[in-house]
């Protein structure tokens, strides 16, 4: 797994988290420049899925399982999409923070793949 990769897509959802939960603070629903936030940030985890998927197609592999590891990566891509569709729904200030939330998931999806990669020694 691509390190430095894995810490900017928890980097970037952490930041998002922050900003959407400050939005919450401030009474605003989700805008447009947040969706724009998460299509960027879904970008980083589409790119962290292909450079998994090579990296398993080049034989190398996950100490936590392969299964589990393209387990993750999938959740990681699904998980701003699926809290930027609630988000619609909910065009209140809790929109925005059913998507800092979702962030933070991500964000911490970001560490399981770290562990389940095997921690830097895969």
């Amino acid at each position: 797994m691509l390190i430095p990769l894995t810490v900017a897509v928890a980097v970037a959802a952490l930041a998002l988290a922050a900003w959407c939960g400050f939005a919450a603070y401030r009474d605003q629903p989700t805008k447009d420049w947040h969706f724009a936030g998460m299509a960027l940030v879904t970008l980083l985890a589409l790119v962290q899925l292909v450079v998994g998927v090579v990296r398993l197609a080049d034989g190398a592999e996950p100490a936590g399982g392969t299964a589990v590891f393209v387990g993750y990566l999938l959740g990681v891509v699904a998980c701003l999409p699926a809290v930027g569709f609630l988000s619609l729904a909910e065009r209140t200030r809790w929109g925005s923070a059913t998507v800092a939330a979702g962030a933070v998931v991500m964000a911490v999806l970001q560490v399981r793949l770290y562990d389940v990669w095997g921690g830097g020694n895969g």
